[in-house]
């Protein structure tokens, strides 16, 4: 009899690792480019 290995948990924890991976990316740049992004639609809301 031969054992199979199941990988489902291990391909849903990958899945995992990487989503909260490029939560924080984004979570990084909207921090650091944020204010000069919110100064640009200011601007935009002005000139209209």
């Amino acid at each position: 009899m031969f054992y199979r290995r199941r990988e489902e948990g291990q391909g849903l924890v990958e899945y995992a690792l990487v989503l909260i991976l490029v939560a924080m990316v984004v979570l990084l740049v909207l921090a650091l480019l944020g204010p000069s992004i919110g100064n640009i639609f200011s601007n935009v809301i002005v000139l209209i």
